[in-house]
């Protein structure tokens, strides 16, 4: 990544900061550092964890295929990043934060020669890990929800997924619990919500399950056959509809539930052309699940017979000839897309972009980059179980995710995974890294992170851009504001940096506790006389505010914002 960090004017609030464009106010310094590298060494993938994870296959997978693909493009690929570079994207990826100071120092000082595979299983076992895919799950699967929602979730969704990633649930076993909905436990309860949520609406379940679980999207399928990716069919949207038009949202004594009716549903959909078809009980890739139809106009007769009661006598009766059973069982057992979908959501998450890209396009149009290494990590993923810890492991693990993100020369392609992809943080992993670059500490509650998702609620983008509303928030939010001059007491970044009498160790140590690395000395140099015209015999006070625009600017660098 091209490092650089600018100084701009200083505003009554702090700082401004230089758009993409290149638009300045005052610009009063500018850095660009070309930042070295170290030999850093490799990381195999031997072993099982201490949670009983095995992740080798994989990693093995990963590292041969990727190799071979450099190999047949005469490409040389990146050095490996070195140790501060490697703590950093780790840290981001699985806890969802910068790294604190002290975590740092105690990866680097660390000889072990396995050691980056024991902070992987460390940070794996941590809850933080937790917290972050749940935020990040709860994103890809439910969309952003407004603040009213997301206190609801809280009370449902939320306790589900996180223990989904505390326990490890195996991936079809989640699936199942969410779809079929009808929790076995009061742990299970929560699963409903990603049907309850979307409120009997069963086109917006369908739209929804088709990309969370397939990796495709049905939504252009709705009036006519999918025109770019023709072998989606109108039948495969309006049939995986039918698979959910019976369920009811209902609220019983023991939280949220879904009933189902025995009976209806039948209905016809018609083409952009006129012609109707009766909307069968199917889906891509998938058979069609055989259910009489009642003959035109008939009435039918809804009754006890037709049901049986549930386990628990609050959850509601369940129909002996269940659609949404019928989709559980005979389509998403066992369906072809259902684990190359998952495994190419997780590369995307920690690769920067899908095997296949879009993540959630997997269709004729979006052609595998390495249709090999998608069916072996698949096949991989399987006979593990659904293990969603060993496939993260397996992908941290292997050389590809261990790059440097200077991209070699000769190298255009990123499906090549030649180099280590600049990846946005999610508001999310801002919010907490803001905190922990000032405080060392992170509230998951803080005010900033809803502002945050509010301006930024894109979670694995198509194509990343940044632009001037993103600056103009990180300048004038008053939550982030108020972070910054919260900081300035004696125990937090900018109140430390005011107080040490050597500009050069304060510098050093912003950028270690804001970028994780070392100033370069041009850099250092840079800042040195900014904030020595300014610090020159000036009361505390002035001194805190001086420090004050230098850590916002490196704050709101690009370098910050992104994981690379």
């Amino acid at each position: 990544m091209n490092n650089s960090i600018r100084l701009i004017g200083v505003m009554p609030r702090l700082l401004a900061i230089e758009s993409v464009t290149s638009m300045v106010v005052c610009l009063l310094i500018a850095v660009a550092s070309g930042h070295g590298r170290i030999a850093a060494q490799e990381v195999t993938s031997q072993g099982i964890t201490s949670q009983g994870i095995t992740s080798q296959g994989i990693t093995a997978q990963i590292d041969q295929r990727i190799a071979l693909g450099y190999s047949k493009a005469s490409i040389v690929p990146a050095e490996n990043c070195t140790d501060e570079q490697f703590i950093r994207r780790l840290y981001l990826d699985i806890a969802g934060r910068i790294p604190t100071l002290g975590e740092r120092e105690s990866f680097l000082l660390d000889q072990s020669g396995s050691k980056r595979l024991e902070w992987i299983d460390r940070l794996l076992a941590s809850e933080d890990y937790v917290e972050n895919f749940a935020d990040t799950f709860d994103t890809l699967l439910m969309g952003r929800a407004t603040r009213g929602k997301i206190g609801e979730r809280k009370n449902h969704w939320r306790p589900y997924l996180e223990e989904v990633f505390r326990s490890n649930r195996p991936w079809d076993q989640v699936a199942r619990e969410i779809l079929l909905a009808r929790p076995q436990s009061p742990e299970q309860s929560g699963a409903v919500w990603f049907l309850y949520e979307r409120n009997d609406n069963a086109q917006a379940i369908a739209e929804a399950v088709a990309p969370a679980f397939f990796g495709i999207r049905i939504d252009c399928a709705q009036c006519h056959d999918h025109m770019v990716a023709t072998e989606i069919h109108q039948e495969h949207y309006w049939g995986l509809v039918a698979f959910f038009n019976r369920s009811k949202n209902t609220k019983t004594n023991a939280g949220p539930r879904l009933s189902e009716s025995a009976i209806g549903g039948f209905s016809d959909f018609a083409n952009i052309y006129g012609s109707s078809y009766p909307n069968l009980l199917t889906f891509y890739e998938s058979k069609t699940i055989d259910e009489p139809r009642p003959e035109k106009d008939a009435k039918q007769e809804d009754s006890q017979e037709l049901y049986v009661p549930a386990a628990d006598p609050a959850d509601p009766r369940i129909p002996k000839f269940s659609r949404r059973e019928k989709f559980v069982e005979e389509i998403l057992n066992g369906h072809p897309r259902f684990a190359k979908a998952f495994v190419n959501r997780i590369w995307a998450m920690l690769m920067g972009r899908g095997i296949v890209h879009p993540y959630d396009q997997m269709d004729s149009v979006h052609p595998p980059s390495d249709a090999e290494l998608l069916d072996g990590l698949a096949k991989e993923f399987v006979d593990s179980g659904y293990n969603i810890r060993g496939l993260v492991r397996g992908i941290l693990a292997s050389r590809p995710y261990q790059l440097g993100s200077l991209r070699p020369a000769g190298a255009e392609d990123p499906s090549r995974f030649a180099w280590a992809l600049e990846r946005p943080l999610t508001a999310e992993q801002l919010g907490r890294s803001l905190q922990i670059a000032l405080f060392q500490k992170a509230d998951e509650d803080h005010a900033c992170i809803g502002d945050l998702r509010d301006r930024m609620p894109e979670v694995l983008p198509e194509t990343v851009v940044t632009d001037v509303g993103d600056a103009l928030f990180l300048t004038n939010n008053p939550n982030v504001q108020q972070m910054i001059l919260e900081a300035s007491k004696q125990d937090a970044l900018v109140g430390r940096l005011a107080s040490r009498e050597e500009p050069r160790d304060a510098i050093d140590e912003m950028f270690l506790a804001i970028l994780g690395r070392s100033a370069e000395e041009s850099e250092s140099q840079a800042v040195l006389e900014f904030v020595q015209a300014r610090l020159a015999n000036r009361p505390l006070a002035e001194r805190i505010s001086v420090w004050q625009s230098a850590v916002w600017a490196v704050l709101t660098s690009a370098e910050f914002r992104f994981n690379h």
